[in-house]
């Protein structure tokens, strides 16, 4: 047996004993050479193999960590069983209420999936928009080209290597925020009546598009781990005129999973197969715990059959409202829908953007928040654990800031959030997060928040669960 794989056992034995607690940061690699007697390189490798097998994730520029699941693995959230007939989305009011808070509202919003905006290394930016708002820069007054300021639309090409994608920065269409994007890929690929495939649980916005755009959907089970069911997915398009699959396979909103890449190109082949559409949500994929970053299915993609948008709404700040899709084999129909719809994008953030990303900031400011968030994630989850009670079932989130929380059938999520809410905190109640509001027994927080505000809130939330009864008979 190789020496690699004799020390990789000894750590892995060692998680398994509870030497090393989830989350916690292992021995660097220069340790484990001095520990074991051994070269770099065998350190390394031990190290490629513990991750390979699951126990361990890498944190650029920090080292590696323990896995999360292969200790709580069992607590995962339950894979749903969905009604599999498209049905029309019904359930947008509880929707704009929570998207109608403002933090002026002095309300704790662990509901909604907004970043750090606090960090010190945003400050160039700040300092980039308050230029523009001088007038220092005369670009910002100006109409722009409708598919977006070539110098940002270079810089997103430069960054979508790292996700494994060769696309031109003249394929690319700037939009304001993804959920524009996400709008125009939808409307541009369907009609009315038409039917899409999405995962359950959804993402709530992707949903209202849907909605507003007349079509039918039809929920696919998805298991917190690996996905969208390959296999339920199958037996709906062999039975479903199906037009297109929306997937958010990277830091997934809610459940925070990454798909594994074989999954992925199963994905991808299935969609080949029944000439189906995919429209993939990059918006969390930069925000991944590992290194490097997740490939997107837009990668594998060799015919133009994968619509793919982004944004800098999650990782810089949602109020920039600056959004990307690559539409591929739809290019000119969607450049007519953003002509149509909104015209081009505010100059003012374009130019900024462009800039920070340009001037070196963004990719020191993904490393410093990436940090952050799995910091935050290990410590929120100890605090639910604490102040929760039992029979709980968390998500295991490899990267971004959401975590899914499911409680007992018979809780009341909807209700729980109204009390919460006369405490100045705010959660998302998980029937927001399904088409016929299934997951009513489940929330969604926010763990991006500062510790000292997230620790108050689920101290909050711990006292009401333990007062107040929020389940049925």
């Amino acid at each position: 047996m190789p020496q690699y794989v004799n020390i990789a056992n000894v750590i892995s034995d060692r998680i398994q004993k509870g030497f090393y607690r989830s989350g916690e940061k292992l021995p660097s690699m220069r340790e484990i050479c001095t520990s074991f007697n051994v070269s770099l390189g065998t350190a390394q490798n031990a190290y490629h193999f513990l991750e390979e097998n699951g126990w361990v994730i890498p944190i650029e520029r920090t080292g590696y960590f323990v896995r999360q699941s292969q200790l709580v693995k069992k607590h995962l959230p339950n894979v749903q069983p969905v009604v599999q007939e498209p049905i029309d989305i019904k359930n947008w009011h509880s929707i704009l209420e929570l998207a109608a808070s403002s933090p002026s509202d002095g309300v704790l919003q662990l509901g909604r999936g907004m970043p750090d905006i606090d960090s010190p290394s945003l400050k160039p930016l700040l300092k980039a928009l308050s230029q523009t708002g001088k007038n220092t820069d005369k670009r910002a007054l100006y109409y722009d080209d409708i598919s977006g300021m070539k110098k940002l639309r270079e810089q997103i090409a430069r960054m979508l290597i790292d996700s494994g994608c060769d696309i031109a920065a003249a394929e690319l269409i700037i939009t304001s925020g993804c959920q524009e994007a996400l709008s125009i890929a939808i409307r541009t690929v369907c009609e009315p009546g038409d039917i899409v495939a999405i995962e359950s649980p959804a993402f709530h916005g992707a949903m209202q598009i849907l909605q507003a755009s007349g079509v039918r959907v039809l929920e696919v089970p998805t298991d917190p781990i690996t996905g969208i069911s390959i296999e339920s997915l199958e037996m709906i398009l062999e039975q479903w005129p199906v037009k297109l699959i929306q997937v958010t396979p990277n830091c997934n909103n809610p459940l925070g999973f990454i798909m594994p890449e074989e999954r992925k190109k199963e994905l991808l082949n299935l969609a080949k197969k029944y000439n189906v559409m995919i429209l993939e949500d990059d918006i969390y994929g930069d925000l991944s715990y590992r290194y490097p970053r997740p490939l997107t299915i837009k990668s594998m993609d060799m015919d133009g059959r994968v619509l793919l948008c982004g944004s800098f709404s999650k990782t810089i700040a949602p109020g920039l409202r600056i959004g990307w899709i690559a539409p591929a084999r739809f290019f000119d129909r969607v450049l007519y829908m953003k002509y149509t719809g909104t015209g081009s994008t505010t100059s003012a953030a374009q130019i900024a953007v462009a800039g920070f990303i340009e001037d070196g900031h963004y990719l020191p400011h993904l490393r410093k928040m990436r940090t952050i968030y799995h910091r935050n994630l290990q410590q929120t989850v100890e605090w639910i654990g604490e102040a929760f009670p039992t029979g709980i079932r968390m998500s295991q989130p490899q990267g971004g800031y959401i975590l899914w929380i499911e409680f007992p059938k018979n809780f009341n999520a909807d209700a729980f959030n109204k009390h919460l809410l006369k405490r100045k905190i705010q959660i998302a109640s998980g029937s927001i997060f399904s088409s016929s509001e299934r997951y009513n027994h489940c929330i969604r927080i926010n763990f991006g928040h500062k510790l000292a505000l997230l620790k108050k809130g689920i101290q909050i939330m711990g006292e009401l669960l333990k007062s107040e009864s929020f389940y049925g008979s």
